[in-house]
């Protein structure tokens, strides 16, 4: 059940990011978060909100062709309509291939067993 509630037509939603623990982000809270609330009109996409939100302005590092967004930690496309409450979260891109850290994850395993 939202609790929002709209105003003059408008939704509200909340745009959040959470930097790499690593990062030296000044426009992050101290748990390393960058959150932006907006009041859109009715029918905005994900899209919209990230580009409405100042994201890019204030993490120019971060790749928009590699962009991964969703919605309550349900990934979404970004032409996605939004509703009233929503919280779109910008998911930072991978820096490793998950099968290829399960591979030399395994390899590691077998070679520490090998040497016993």
């Amino acid at each position: 059940m939202r609790k929002w509630s709209t105003v003059n037509n408008a939704i509200s939603v909340t745009v959040v990011y959470a930097s790499a623990p690593d990062n030296a982000d000044t426009t992050v809270s101290a748990a390393g978060i960058w959150t932006k609330n907006l009041s859109m009109v009715p029918g905005a996409t994900v899209v919209q909100a990230i580009a409405d939100s100042g994201f890019f302005d204030c993490h120019p590092q971060y790749p928009r062709l590699a962009l991964v967004a969703g919605i309550f930690g349900q990934v979404c496309a970004p032409e996605r309509a939004l509703q009233d409450g929503d919280r779109v979260e910008i998911y930072r891109p991978l820096n490793f291939d998950p099968m290829e850290s399960r591979r030399r994850r395994a390899q590691h395993k077998q070679n520490r067993l090998s040497r016993t």
